[in-house]
């Protein structure tokens, strides 16, 4: 390659290799509608501010959850631990009845309360940033509740799991 050329842009598939180098935790964001409750995994979760408190998470355009998490205008983000595999697996997968027969409650701000999970962000969504095929949604902390004290799930090269 000529020092003049431009190096070219990586693919999706190539980005992807690179970029599961990086272990995240995993969460479900989850909502309600006037259709009962929403959620999908999620993997790009992330602290923004303390104050004001903010957090963020990224979500596929084309996702039917977020679009009706986005019109509920509050979410919940449920923090995985690593025996939680299949609800992970339940709401990682596009489409179906993701809380049929799973017990869940309603949370004091009225999105979905998984069990067994590490922690609860409640938030009202604050703003929506498209980018590229996703959208950066901000959203405002209105309450945190840690639920347990045990290892967390992790998401790694493409696996689930957790650190030993």
């Amino acid at each position: 390659m000529s020092s003049t050329q431009a190096p070219s842009t990586p693919g999706p598939t190539r980005l992807r290799q690179a970029l599961g180098t990086f272990a995240t935790g995993v969460t479900v964001v989850t909502g309600l509608d006037a259709t009962g409750p929403v959620g999908f995994a999620c993997q790009s979760f992330a602290s923004v501010s303390l104050d004001p408190p903010l957090v963020l998470f990224c979500a596929d355009h084309r996702s039917r959850s977020w679009a009706r998490i986005r019109e509920a205008g509050r979410f919940g983000v449920n923090v995985l631990a690593e025996q939680q595999s299949e609800l992970c697996r339940r709401f990682g997968t596009p489409g179906g009845a993701k809380f049929t027969d799973l017990a869940w409650d309603l949370s004091d701000w009225s999105t979905p309360a998984l069990r067994g999970v590490l922690a609860r962000v409640h938030a009202d969504v604050e703003a929506v940033h498209p980018s590229g095929d996703h959208d950066v949604v901000i959203g405002r902390v209105l309450e945190v509740e840690r639920v347990c004290d045990r290892p967390p799930m992790l998401f790694f090269r493409s696996n689930y799991g957790t650190f030993a």
